[in-house]
């Protein structure tokens, strides 16, 4: 689990110890490619809500599998970052009901609070903002997805309320 130069030299500058975490969660599915969007899932929540390039060089090594083919998955699905992202990351839907219901002003509400726009992650590194098609929750729009739980029925004058108590669990 030795880091090798060229991922030592890297410009990502990923924690060592995060990196053995990483190595070692890759590890266990060496020669097992077909394993590497759950690895990728696990990974991105250790490194830090991103899989930056050190990051996917550890997983690409432990697991044998080109890192052209992490690249790739990455940057096809929405649910995975080339960069680190805050602690907390908010989703929040942009689909057509969402959109119908307000989530304009929701998400306007939300910019306003954090004090960033959509696709940015505030000074602190605690939230990052994104927008993203339907999370499946039309039910209860507009929604957002905040880490692994759809938060629904969102209004704009419950956005600081949300943010104060996301900021306490994390």
């Amino acid at each position: 689990m030795a880091l090798n130069e060229k991922e030592k030299s890297c410009c990502c500058f990923t924690d060592t110890d995060i990196l053995k975490q990483i190595a070692a969660i890759a590890s266990k599915w060496r020669d097992r490619p077909d394993m590497l969007i759950p690895v990728l899932h696990e990974v991105q929540k250790v490194a830090g809500n991103g899989i930056p390039k050190d990051v996917a060089m550890t997983v690409s090594r432990e697991m044998r599998v080109p890192l052209s083919r992490i690249y790739g998955v990455e940057t096809f699905y929405a649910f995975y970052s080339t960069e680190k992202r805050g602690k907390v990351l908010i989703r929040l839907c942009k689909s057509a009901p969402c959109h119908l219901k307000g989530a304009k002003d929701v998400l306007d509400a939300f910019e306003k609070v954090l004090g960033v726009r959509a696709g940015e992650t505030t000074p602190d590194k605690m939230f990052t903002l994104e927008t993203c098609e339907c999370i499946g929750a039309c039910d209860v729009s507009p929604a957002a997805l905040i880490d692994d739980t759809v938060y629904g029925d969102l209004k704009p004058e419950n956005v600081s309320e949300l943010i104060s108590l996301l900021r306490k669990r994390a």
